[in-house]
């Protein structure tokens, strides 16, 4: 007897609460995996943005940073450096940039420290993919709250040190709901909302709303 798409439909129905997709986890090894695969793919993508950056400025392609990840635990990030060097006479000095928003997290909307390779890159969230290196390495996940510089760590109240107890992400909650167009208090509402109610169906769901928010670029700068 065949099978009709409406009897598919209703048996997919019935299973669907025995599935309990917000009791599972997006498995560490399989984000590991993914990641793996994910740096292959786009190897030709990672060559060419290197070589765009080398041929604009002096000095090194890939940016480092201490950032703090699960439960306080300190790891070296990976970037794509779409800045200017310290050492470049174009680079002005610290003491006149001011941020445009107020709170633990600095942002400046016209940093006129970006280069114009840096300035496409952080457009497309392009300057990130090297955290997959990371995600790779075990000290990131593929989605969950962004690592937070230690500056900013030691200025937390007790509230936003509950971000710390996921695995920091290479895309999270506040990433898709406007990233830097976003509060501080905002940003942890959201990776604390994450944090809470981690589930297998949340993260296929950023993963999801990843996609178009990198092609709008929205809250990138």
């Amino acid at each position: 007897m065949a099978i009709s798409v409406l009897h598919i439909n209703a048996l997919f129905v019935r299973l669907l609460p025995k599935l309990e997709l917000g009791k599972l986890r997006f498995p560490l090894w399989l984000q590991r995996g993914l990641a793996t695969l994910g740096l292959l793919a786009i190897s030709p993508l990672l060559l060419l943005t290197a070589l765009a950056i080398r041929i604009e400025s002096p000095g090194a392609v890939i940016y480092t940073q201490i950032r703090v990840g699960v439960n306080g635990r300190r790891f070296r990030i990976y970037k794509f450096r779409s800045m200017r060097c310290p050492n470049d006479p174009k680079y002005p000095p610290a003491e006149a940039l001011q941020s445009d928003r107020e709170g633990i997290c600095q942002k400046m909307y016209r940093d006129p420290r970006i280069t114009r390779v840096g300035a496409i890159i952080r457009k497309l969230s392009i300057d990130e993919l090297p955290q997959l290196f990371n995600v790779v390495l075990g000290d990131m996940a593929l989605i969950g709250p962004r690592p937070a510089l230690e500056r900013e760590v030691a200025q937390y109240q007790m509230r936003a040190m509950e971000r710390l107890d996921a695995m920091p992400g290479l895309t999270g909650l506040w990433q898709v709901s406007g990233r830097a167009d976003t509060t501080f208090d905002e940003q942890i509402d959201l990776d604390l909302r994450y944090v809470r109610g981690q589930s297998l169906w949340l993260d296929m769901k950023i993963l999801c709303l990843t996609v178009p928010a990198v092609l709008f670029g929205k809250g990138a700068y």
